[in-house]
């Protein structure tokens, strides 16, 4: 018979030991198992195979393929609590070191911030916090907090807040990607922190 592989699977008979030579017939066993092992060969493909259609061509190809893969995976986090009440930003203390491997890589990075704001009665708190690239300012995350109560009172709130960044630093020297904060608009009574606890950054090398 013909084989079906690899369209299907083959069904092939084993001869017992009281089989004669003609039934089944030998020549035909031998046949059909050539025919498979061929298909099989076929499927599989030889080494560095030009055949698209072999599986080996098919994992090289794969293989080839870079774009996409990440290539390293940094963290920086920091415990200290640090406040500003202050218009000029400052350093919080989440940062991270990544050097890329090569020019055509990005940097994606992830910043989650645990921070408080605090307000004055009647007055609110606006916080900002700027991802950076050394001295270059990437993206920021702007908080608003506005208190309400009695007079002479004040509240502060604490809450999460995230960022994400795709970079294209076209660069393999050693970059710090670090996170500032600020007070928007001061004035008495208006603060913005990072409690530090959980507080994180993380950068990843992706492929071109």
């Amino acid at each position: 018979m013909a084989t079906n592989f690899p369209a299907s699977l083959d069904s092939l008979t084993n001869p017992t030991s009281s089989d004669s030579l003609n039934s089944p017939s030998h020549s035909a066993q031998h046949a059909n198992a050539n025919d498979a092992i061929e298909a099989l060969q076929a499927k599989v493909g030889v080494d560095s195979s030009a055949v698209t259609s072999s599986l080996d061509y098919k994992v090289a190809q794969l293989e080839a393929v870079s774009h996409g893969k990440i290539l390293q995976v940094v963290e920086g986090n920091t415990s200290s609590a640090v406040q500003s009440t202050s218009g000029t930003p400052s350093d919080t203390g989440i940062t991270v070191n990544i050097t890329p491997s090569d020019t055509a890589n990005k940097v994606l990075v992830f910043v989650g911030i645990n921070y408080q704001l605090f307000a004055n009665n009647g007055t609110y708190s606006d916080g900002k916090f700027d991802l950076l690239r050394d001295a270059t300012t990437l993206d920021n995350l702007t908080l608003y907090h506005y208190q309400s109560g009695p007079t002479g009172g004040a509240s502060q709130i604490q809450a999460a807040g995230y960022m994400s960044y795709l970079d294209t630093p076209s660069s393999t020297s050693a970059l710090t990607y670090k996170v500032q904060q600020s007070v928007i608009t001061p004035g008495s009574g208006r603060a913005v922190g990072v409690l530090g606890t959980w507080s994180n950054i993380v950068a990843m090398e992706v492929s071109a």
